[in-house]
């Protein structure tokens, strides 16, 4: 079960498009800086495979300029 969080970065002006093409993704939530043009992601997957299925749909994302891993946990199942 990989847990992963992200700061993403958008492109200039595509804050707001670039939540919404996040919050429409399975196992996946997003949390919009106040203060800043930066999200918080943060995704919770059953197996690598749809891990990193969901970071190639994350990262195929116009609006999203960087998305930077801040931290990842992993508990395979015995």
């Amino acid at each position: 079960m990989p847990i992963k969080s992200y700061l993403a970065h958008p492109h200039d002006g595509k804050k707001a498009e670039l939540v919404k093409a996040i919050s429409k993704l399975n196992n996946c939530d997003v949390i919009p800086a106040e203060n800043k043009d930066l999200l918080i992601v943060v995704t919770d997957t059953d197996n690598k495979s749809e891990d990193e299925n969901l970071k190639e749909q994350i990262e195929a994302i116009e609006s999203l300029k960087l998305l930077a891993m801040v931290s990842g946990f992993d508990t395979p199942k015995k």
